[in-house]
C-alpha cells in the first residue's frame, strides 16, 4: 500500500530537515534574513511543522493540533532544540496518522479543499510531501548562504 512508501519517504525528509536544523553553525544563522531572503530556515522549520501537524496530524489524525500559520512566519529565535523537538512531534504524528489510515480514507477526498477541485487525500498526501521536500530545499540553501 501507499502509506508504506509515504511513511518511509516523510521520515527521510524530516530526518533531512532536522540533519539542516543541526547543521547551522550558530542559532543566529537560524533566523538571518537579507535582501529578497525572507524566510528563515527557522522560520521555514516552523512552517513545515506546522502544516503536516496541520493538514496530517489534526486534519486526517484528530489530533487537536491548532495551528497558528502566521507565527510560523512571525516567531522568532526559537531555540534550535524546540525546533528539533516540533520535527521529531511531526515525525511522530506523521508515522502514526499514516499507519491508521485506511484504503478507503486513502481513495476519498480530503476534508479540507485546497484547489478549485476536490483532491482525494492520497493526492494531498504526495503534494504535502512534494512541499515538505520542496522547502527543506530552501532550508539547505539558506544554511549555505548564510554561512
Amino acid at each position: 500500500m501507499i502509506t508504506t512508501v509515504l511513511i518511509d519517504l516523510y521520515e527521510k525528509e524530516l530526518d533531512k530537515l532536522a540533519e539542516e536544523i543541526s547543521a547551522y553553525e550558530t542559532e543566529e544563522q537560524l533566523w538571518k534574513i537579507s535582501g529578497d531572503i525572507l524566510n528563515s530556515g527557522g522560520n521555514l522549520c516552523l512552517h513545515l511543522t506546522g502544516n503536516l501537524q496541520h493538514f496530517i496530524g489534526a486534519t486526517l489524525g484528530d489530533s487537536g493540533y491548532i495551528r497558528n500559520r502566521d507565527a510560523e512566519f512571525k516567531l522568532k529565535n526559537i531555540p534550535r532544540q524546540k525546533l528539533l523537538e516540533e520535527i521529531s512531534n511531526s515525525k511522530r504524528i506523521v508515522i502514526d496518522t499514516l499507519e491508521q489510515i485506511s484504503k478507503k480514507e486513502l481513495d476519498s477526498n480530503f476534508p479540507i479543499s485546497l484547489f478549485d477541485e476536490p483532491a482525494t487525500t492520497e493526492y494531498m498526501l504526495v503534494y504535502f510531501l512534494k512541499h515538505l521536500s520542496y522547502h527543506v530545499g530552501q532550508v539547505n540553501y539558506h544554511r549555505r548562504l548564510v554561512k
